[in-house]
């Protein structure tokens, strides 16, 4: 009776500990059953998984920005480790993408001034295999109301000719490599020579977390991973500037 006892109490505390809000403000439990639901189940489908997630009590705006990509650096710390393989991360990475889309479905939008919307242009460079940071940023841009594009992997030439064409209010670099922000350098020398009116510049993802003068090395004007900063700085810049 007495292991018994002993047994429960571990298991009543472990799934409390799992229950507890990380720094990153996500619950272990929830993060955990997505980790499980891409990686290890033989088929997948995005619909059922996100009605399951309803039981976690998890918002569609909680899933976007957190909870998928608290999943995503967990499969990557699994590779690290070995406890996943490449063709695992890949195929896990390729089920949250499809997560995401379907959550997208229901998000809600704040009220925006549709005669001024905000246009951002999200891009990934030439080169970079990380997409999914890059479509939970324009998930969240969506959100607030802007009209969002998107650029994978498009050669510098076609990138400059949609930035000449569309004239986006904003773009976003997403960046995870050294030899992803070498290109985005030399992209934003380009812009900033080719346009009369520079858009706002700004870059993310992984790498700008653990390099020291990204902004400045990059000649962007803001690093940040949260889209909210990018849609402020680029509103309170235009109404300085006065434009519509």
């Amino acid at each position: 009776m007495a292991d018994h006892e002993s047994l429960a109490t571990e298991v009543i505390s472990i799934l409390k500990d799992r229950q507890v809000v990380g720094p990153s403000g996500a619950r272990q439990i929830a993060v955990d059953y997505l980790v499980r639901a891409v990686g290890t189940r033989v088929s997948f489908d995005a619909a059922l998984v996100l009605e399951e997630v309803a039981a976690y009590r998890l918002t569609n705006d909680a899933l976007i920005d957190l909870y998928i990509p608290k999943a995503a650096e967990h499969l990557g710390e699994m590779w690290m480790t070995s406890d996943l393989d490449f063709a695992g991360v890949t195929i896990g990475a390729l089920r949250l993408q499809a997560l995401l889309g379907e959550a997208a479905h229901g998000l809600t939008h704040e009220h925006v001034d549709m005669s001024n919307v905000l246009h951002a242009l999200v891009v990934v460079p030439e080169a970079e295999q990380h997409f999914l940071g890059a479509s939970v940023v324009a998930a969240q841009l969506r959100r607030l109301g802007c009209d969002v594009s998107l650029s994978i992997n498009e050669t510098s030439k076609q990138l400059l000719g949609r930035v000449e064409c569309d004239r986006p209010d904003m773009i976003l670099f997403s960046c995870a490599r050294a030899a992803g922000l070498e290109t985005i350098c030399g992209t934003v020398k380009k812009i900033r020579q080719m346009c009369d009116q520079v858009p706002v510049l700004a870059i993310g993802g992984a790498l700008s977390g653990i390099t020291d003068g990204v902004r400045e090395q990059a000649g962007v004007d803001l690093v940040t991973n949260t889209a909210k900063d990018v849609v402020g700085f680029t509103t309170k810049r235009k109404k300085a500037l006065g434009l519509r």
